[in-house]
C-alpha cells in the first residue's frame, strides 16, 4: 500500500499528456492527394486542410468516401491542437485504480467523472472516455518518438453503450505512417489502416493514403 501511495497519478499523467506530438501554434494546415482503398475499389482525390481543421475534398463525387476522407483528416487534426494541461484537466482528479506490468491505470473524478487513463513509460497507452454519450475506450500497442513528441501508431478502438456498457461498435484496429514536412519538425499522417471484423466476421480492410503533401502558408 505504500508503493502504491506513493504514486503521483496527476503527476503521471501531466507528464504523459504533456509528450504528445502537438502542431505549434502557428500551423496553417497542409494539402495534397488522397487516395483510399477499400473492397478492391480506389477512390483518388485531393485535400486541403486548412488552419480551421475542416478537411475539403475535391475530385471524388461519392459523399460516403468524402465523409470518410474528411473524418479520417479531421480526427487526426483535433489531436494535434496544443491544448494546455491546466485549461482541459484542471477540474479533474486523478485517483489510482492498479498499477501492472501493463502501466499505471487511473480513474478520473471532477469534471470528467468516470473517464480512465493508463499509463506505462510516459505514455497514455489507454483511453476509456465518454465523448459525444458514447465511451470510446483505445489500447495503444505501438508509439512513434518524433523527438520532440510522441504519436499513436498502433491501437485499437471501440464503442460501448454508456447504459449497458456492451459494445455498440466493432473493434477497429489502426496502423498509422507518419512522415516528417519541411524543417519546422511537422509530422504529418501519410497513411492508415484500418481492419475489423463484418457482421458476418468477415475482415474488412480500409486504407488511406495522402500524399504529393504540402504545407499551406
Amino acid at each position: 500500500m505504500d508503493n502504491l501511495q506513493k504514486i503521483n497519478c496527476i503527476e503521471i499523467f501531466r507528464k504523459a499528456y504533456e509528450r504528445r506530438y502537438t502542431w505549434k501554434n502557428d500551423f496553417n494546415g497542409y494539402q495534397g492527394r488522397c487516395t483510399f482503398l477499400t473492397n478492391n475499389n480506389i477512390h483518388q482525390g485531393s485535400f486541403v486542410l486548412g488552419k480551421d481543421f475542416k478537411p475539403n475534398i475535391h475530385n471524388i463525387e461519392d459523399e460516403k468516401i468524402i465523409k470518410s476522407i474528411a473524418s479520417q483528416l479531421f480526427e487526426v487534426c483535433i489531436h494535434r491542437v496544443k491544448r494546455e494541461f491546466e485549461t482541459v484537466h484542471s477540474e479533474n482528479k486523478f485517483n489510482l485504480l492498479k498499477n501492472s506490468e501493463s502501466g499505471i491505470e487511473m480513474s478520473v473524478s471532477g469534471k470528467n467523472q468516470g473517464d480512465k487513463y493508463r499509463v506505462k513509460n510516459d505514455c497514455i497507452n489507454m483511453v476509456y472516455r465518454k465523448i459525444h454519450g458514447t465511451i470510446i475506450e483505445i489500447f495503444v500497442e505501438e508509439f512513434l518518438d518524433t523527438g520532440i513528441g510522441i504519436l499513436s501508431k498502433k491501437y485499437t478502438s471501440q464503442q460501448f453503450d454508456p447504459n449497458t456498457l456492451e459494445a455498440s461498435s466493432q473493434k477497429l484496429e489502426y496502423e498509422d505512417e507518419f512522415m516528417k514536412l519541411g524543417t519546422d519538425d511537422n509530422w504529418i499522417l501519410n497513411s492508415r489502416t484500418i481492419k475489423y471484423y463484418d457482421q458476418n466476421q468477415e475482415e474488412k480492410t480500409q486504407k488511406f493514403i495522402f500524399e504529393d503533401i504540402c504545407l499551406l502558408k
